[in-house]
């Protein structure tokens, strides 16, 4: 495994690499590769920009606020953000926005007209759907900053604050998982000025700069965020690849210490049938064409991927979580498709933690 993340390296997909796979109840293992040396210390530690590695993980502040606060998945969002209402979006519900059923396009630079909050959800308002609400999967980011900010509402905090309450602390990754670290934490470093975005507003156009970094914080690759103070439903966590395969267990059969097995099943099961992709709560599902997970995995199993280099999937027959997290695009914003290496990635480790009860079926 080492070997391959070293080519990866060389390959020039990205200069630092951590894998990690972790069987419940069995062999975990971990392996890192790197431009620069790392030390067993910096290894361990080392935090990376999850991006949209953070729609899924933040999902659970979503299911637990359902348990906690009565709210309803079903609910328009439009009911817990009042300035939805009379928009395109004033039907869309909290599991259209998380199932990428909405109807919204994919991404669009909301703070091209302001950044914060209000400044969003005004340029949300403006904002024409792609497709009816619920009858197609369109990836989008949009969909997710709705979604963050009527969880803001719902639960009375900051999507920060919440997460940290209700995930991070309970499951002792406070350390290790949250959004916009200090800026004294150890991070695999991103892009050196925002060449991604400013490519996409070149394309689109427009004359607007990328958000800059907030002061005192690590700043996250994804500009609508850092519009947001690198707190949003879309992009903004940062995570050491324990921390990320610990939170992803908790979606296995069965639920875990925070989630139970009801809400585990709720997030992981297909709810876009007969569409496009295969979506849960949050997750996209292996069946899904052309996605990452590749032929080691059942389609069953669940992940997702990030745009600065990350991935977790989660195979729930042998209950083992394989995380690769990677900063392709550090320095240039060079974006270098990533899914055959993850598949290899997720060939070797099942291999090397043992395949379980799934493997044994003849595979």
């Amino acid at each position: 495994m080492g070997g391959l993340l070293g080519r990866a390296v060389d390959a020039g997909l990205a200069l630092r690499w951590v894998g990690l796979a972790a069987r419940e109840g069995g062999a975990g293992m971990c392996w890192s590769a790197a431009g620069t040396r790392l030390d067993g210390e910096e290894e361990a530690d080392l935090r990376f920009d999850l991006a949209s590695l953070t729609k899924p993980l933040a999902t659970a502040t979503l299911l637990l606020l359902a348990r906690r606060d009565g709210l309803d998945l079903e609910q328009p969002v439009a009911e817990i953000v009042p300035e939805l209402a009379g928009s395109p979006w004033n039907g869309v519900t909290f599991e259209q926005c998380a199932t990428h059923t909405a109807g919204f396009p994919a991404w669009a630079p909301l703070y091209a007209s302001g950044c914060g909050r209000d400044a969003y959800l005004d340029a949300l308002r403006r904002v024409e759907p792609v497709a009816a609400a619920g009858s197609r999967v369109e990836y989008s980011c949009l969909g997710f900053l709705a979604l963050g900010i009527a969880l803001e509402r719902a639960g009375g905090a900051d999507l920060g604050v919440l997460f940290a309450d209700l995930v991070a602390e309970p499951l002792g990754l406070a350390q290790e998982l949250g959004f916009a670290p200090p800026a004294d934490a150890t991070v695999a470093p991103g892009e050196r000025r925002w060449f991604v975005e400013e490519r996409a507003l070149t394309a689109r156009g427009i004359s607007a700069a990328p958000p800059p970094a907030p002061a005192g914080v690590w700043p996250c690759d994804d500009g609508n965020a850092r519009g947001l103070g690198g707190v949003a439903g879309n992009a903004g966590l940062f995570g050491t690849a324990a921390a990320v395969a610990r939170l992803a267990a908790e979606y296995l059969p069965g639920g875990g210490e925070l989630l139970n097995a009801a809400e585990a099943e709720l997030a992981t099961r297909c709810r876009t049938d007969g569409l496009e992709q295969a979506r849960g709560i949050g997750w996209q599902l292996a069946s899904s064409p052309g996605c990452s997970a590749g032929p080691a995995l059942p389609a069953t199993a669940f992940g997702h991927t990030g745009f600065t280099g990350t991935s977790v999937w989660s195979d729930p027959d042998s209950r083992a979580v394989f995380v690769l997290l990677g900063n392709r695009l550090h320095p240039g914003g060079r974006t270098p498709d990533l899914h055959p290496l993850r598949r290899r990635f997720h060939t070797l480790a099942r291999e090397a933690v043992g395949a379980g009860s799934h493997w044994d079926e003849g595979d």
